[in-house]
């Protein structure tokens, strides 16, 4: 990763908003837009980031602008928070980049009728239950296991293909993006290395920044949102984020082998190798949407079995069924995906594929594609922040239409490396720290804690101040974590 600062022009828009003007570089087609606060603005100025916005802003068939969430940070070709619409029309592309390695990474947020006063005793015994039940670590297998032909019912369907094992329930698909299903998936697409390292990988936490959390709220902004959440103050929530395990992980990494000759034989040029792209329309355009569907389709069925776990492990320690806890599915959200969705440009309404890369979805009240209960609110935004401090619920709003291709961010983002954070930590308990802010921690490993201390974050609450100020997303609850689990 470069560790020289961005160096190009940045225009202020207004107080959410800065410019990378097209004139840049002589190769963008649309300017780059990042929202951000003067308090954030510094840190992404010297972080390379911004260039990679710039980049973006090569792609063939670019809609708008190339967009960037105030999380943002350096990763794969696309920065971490961004944001790019393609229209296939237009001679779009569709790049691995700006979906990620770990596909359909996301985040789903499970309401409970227990209030922090209740669950207090049992809060350690939880967390333990927790850590036994819902596996985590690097390569890490679980309990279910699944032969070929179930794996590629599984992708095709998604978490859907799970109902005949009583494992989930229409509430659960409905209150999930998409449904939990992205009808585009092409099983087949999928290869045989990729299908190995998913057989036993659904219902696995993984490692990194993947984590399960148990939640209170801490405060409720919009009463009315938050009632249609069924959230409240002080009511118990648990948080799980993962994706699409090694499966989705290899499905990139096979993409990007895949499409390495696809812009010298589409002749198209990009400024950087990382962004390697193919028309929407292609071949091998429509290859890698196929098995990127299929590996989006199983990380919702991934974290739908992580829920059954968490569901289960509570049942365990408080001797109640889940049913009778009420653990409900408030909303699952994707943050590394491709999308077709319908959006205005120009005063016409388009049929754009947007990449979101470590970006969430923010749909305004009134889409159809949201669920009828959120109908009047807008569709639940879950944006996790760190383990020592607070996650948010937003609801989406027209300005997201409007401005980011119906977009908020997806976290804190990172201000250390995985490296630099290990590095900061050495001789340091972080889950001692952690237990002194009323934070029960339980990992595989010191590396997993260490990598995603506190300090390796921006705060979110600036992040989410930016996101409800924009009118992309407006705030509804602050969850506070009291217990973590982490590979």
């Amino acid at each position: 990763m470069p560790q020289e600062g961005f160096h190009g022009p940045l225009e202020r828009v207004d107080e959410c908003c800065w410019r990378i003007p097209r004139s840049y570089k002589p190769g963008m087609r649309v300017d780059g837009l990042i929202f951000a606060s003067e308090q954030l603005i510094d840190a992404i100025r010297n972080d390379h980031s911004p260039e990679q916005v710039a980049n973006v802003a090569y792609l063939p068939g670019i809609q708008y602008a190339s967009l960037a969430m105030p999380d943002i940070h350096w990763g794969y070709g696309f920065c971490i928070g961004g944001v790019c619409a393609t229209d296939p029309d237009q001679g779009g592309v569709i790049s691995p980049g700006g979906v990620g390695y770990d596909i359909n990474c996301g985040v789903r947020l499970i309401r409970t009728n227990l209030s922090l006063g209740e669950l207090k005793p049992h809060l350690k015994a939880i967390v333990d239950e927790l850590f036994r039940q819902v596996p985590a670590g690097v390569g890490r297998g679980g309990q279910y296991r699944f032969n070929r032909k179930e794996l590629r019912r599984l992708m095709a369907t998604g978490p859907r293909f799970l109902m005949d094992r009583g494992l989930v329930t229409e509430s659960d698909l409905e209150h999930t993006e998409a449904g939990g299903c992205l009808d585009a998936a092409e099983p087949d697409c999928v290869s045989e290395r990729a299908l190995e390292r998913g057989a036993d990988q659904c219902g696995t936490l993984g490692s990194g920044n993947h984590f399960l959390e148990v939640q209170v709220v801490d405060a409720v902004f919009d009463e009315a949102a938050a009632r249609t959440m069924s959230l409240e103050k002080d009511m118990v929530c648990v948080m799980i984020h993962s994706g699409s395990r090694g499966l989705g992980y290899q499905v990139c990494d096979d993409a990007l082998k895949q499409l390495r000759r696809a812009p010298e034989k589409y002749g198209i040029e990009l400024p950087d190798r990382q962004l390697v792209c193919a028309p929407i329309n292609s071949h091998e355009g429509r290859h890698y949407l196929g098995a990127m569907a299929a590996a989006a389709n199983y990380a919702w069925a991934n974290r739908q079995l992580l829920m059954a776990q968490a569901r289960d492990a509570f049942a365990t320690v408080l001797g109640r069924t889940w049913q009778q806890l009420q653990m409900n599915l408030i909303y699952d959200v994707a943050h590394n995906i491709a999308k077709p969705e319908w959006h205005e440009v120009d005063g016409q309404q388009r049929r754009l594929w947007v990449h979101r890369k470590g970006a969430t979805r923010a749909f305004p009240a009134g889409h159809p594609e949201i669920p009828s209960l959120y109908q009047k609110i807008g569709q639940p935004v879950l944006i996790p922040g760190d383990m020592g401090r607070a996650s948010w619920v937003l609801a989406g709003m027209p300005g997201s239409m409007e401005r980011s291709f119906g977009t908020a961010c997806h976290g804190a983002g990172r201000m250390l490396s995985r490296t630099a954070a290990a590095k900061q930590a050495q001789g340091r308990r972080i889950d001692q720290e952690l237990a002194q802010r009323g934070v029960i921690a339980r990992a595989r490993s010191w590396r997993g804690l260490a990598e995603e201390q506190p300090d390796a974050y921006k705060d979110v609450d600036l992040v989410v101040d930016v996101v409800h100020q924009a009118n992309l997303a407006r705030k509804v609850a602050r969850l506070r974590p009291i217990g973590v689990v982490k590979g």
